[in-house]
């Protein structure tokens, strides 16, 4: 689950975090009167920023600093409800329903930090660089000598020489260090704690006036242990998810709406993925990533086929299931319930294998659906980008 800046950095102040002052709004008047408390506090400069699940806002016209009460009122105009268009929003973009008003930083460097989960060696690894306010993406693929990494034992938690390690990359030194080492240390517990799976700072700036503070923030959070912290759920703004993944999140399943023609149910992420590969490989492109898991009841594979179909941009559907815990007469009755429902005008391909298989192909041999068998998962990819290539002729 994602959240939006200012969410992020209230939560990062619990933790100890420093941030620039500010107030979220979702209105003019609102962030006219953000602009006047800021004011108040003696700030000169101010910063308006459209809050929307995505980077690259600055680029898109979604962030503005200047330095007037007035000037927020007329910049916070021209931003909410604009449609921010970026390298992550996709051609469609994001309307801005919210913004963050927060005071100006008397900025000296800036840099990136973040702390992401390490699946190879299980632990949380902190990266840093010196190019910070960029897109990190950009500085790994033409400079990676410039990030520095360091695993933190799971075993023993943060400790000093991590921070140390970091902060002397960075060029920190004296008191600057401290307040660099200190910021570290309550990014890890923040973490820890809250069950991230990300939280990156990018930019976290060197003022003037020689403090360490977190400019803009991001958090992930990692969705199968969300039950554990209620206060984080309320978070969540459905206004900026897909409507068919919010759909997807009632059933627990894993779906990712894209921009394909094919849609897509498997069991395992793993395979998921080889399935997407393999439909590119033959000249389509899946239109949904759908992980509908390995203990998925009847109702649940049903509502998996009804999402798919629910995109219209789907033009056919390949469904491919290895049974393991997963039954593969369950997938059968739930395709065939989810057609008494839903009108199948698409063609559908299905590749079954594993426990009850012979069931399953029985089941959906019986149907009267024109559904075409496939013996294996090349087979099922060649199979559906024919038909959706005839059926599009």
């Amino acid at each position: 689950m994602n959240i939006h800046e200012y969410q992020a950095k209230i939560l990062l102040k619990k933790f100890g975090v420093a941030v620039p002052e500010g107030h979220p709004a979702f209105s003019v008047p609102e962030a006219v009167e953000v602009a006047k408390q800021l004011e108040a506090n003696g700030h000169k400069v101010f910063v308006v920023k459209a809050q929307i699940h995505a980077g690259g806002r600055g680029k898109a016209g979604g962030v503005k600093v200047v330095k007037s009460v007035e000037e927020v009122k007329e910049k916070s105009a021209q931003i909410l409800g604009k449609i921010l268009i970026t390298h992550q929003t996709g051609p469609e973009g994001r309307e801005v329903k919210r913004l963050y008003v927060e005071a100006g930083s008397n900025i000296k460097k800036e840099y990136y930090l973040s702390a992401v989960v390490d699946r190879k060696t299980k632990a949380v690894v902190f990266m840093a660089s010196t190019e910070g306010g960029v897109e990190i993406e950009e500085v790994a693929l033409h400079s990676p000598e410039k990030i520095i990494s360091v695993k933190i034992d799971p075993a023993t938690g943060i400790q000093s020489c991590h921070a140390r390690k970091l902060g002397f990359a960075l060029g920190f030194k004296g008191e600057t260090l401290k307040k660099f080492s200190n910021l570290v240390s309550c990014l890890y517990k923040a973490f820890i704690e809250t069950d991230a799976s990300q939280i990156e700072i990018n930019p976290l700036v060197e003022t003037n006036e020689g403090d360490i503070i977190a400019l803009d923030a991001k958090i992930n959070f990692d969705d199968n242990a969300l039950h554990r912290h209620d206060e984080i759920k309320t978070l969540r703004d459905l206004d900026e998810e897909e409507p068919l993944e919010i759909e997807a999140s009632k059933y627990e399943l894993n779906y990712i709406k894209m921009d394909g023609q094919i849609g897509c149910m498997v069991n395992g992420a793993g395979l998921a993925m080889a399935t997407m590969d393999i439909i590119k490989l033959f000249g389509s492109s899946p239109a949904n990533f759908l992980d509908v898991g390995g203990g998925a009841t009847r109702e649940k594979v049903t509502a998996a086929f009804k999402i798919i179909l629910s995109d219209i941009n789907v033009k056919g559907i390949l469904v491919n299931i290895f049974g393991g815990i997963m039954r593969c007469d369950i997938i059968a009755n739930g395709i065939l319930e989810a057609a008494k429902e839903v009108n199948l005008s698409v063609p559908l391909v299905v590749r079954l294998e594993g426990t009850n298989v012979d069931l399953g192909k029985e089941i959906l041999a019986k149907s009267g659906l024109a559904i075409i068998p496939a013996d294996d998962l090349a087979d099922a990819a060649q199979k559906i980008v024919k038909a959706v290539k005839e059926a599009s002729a």
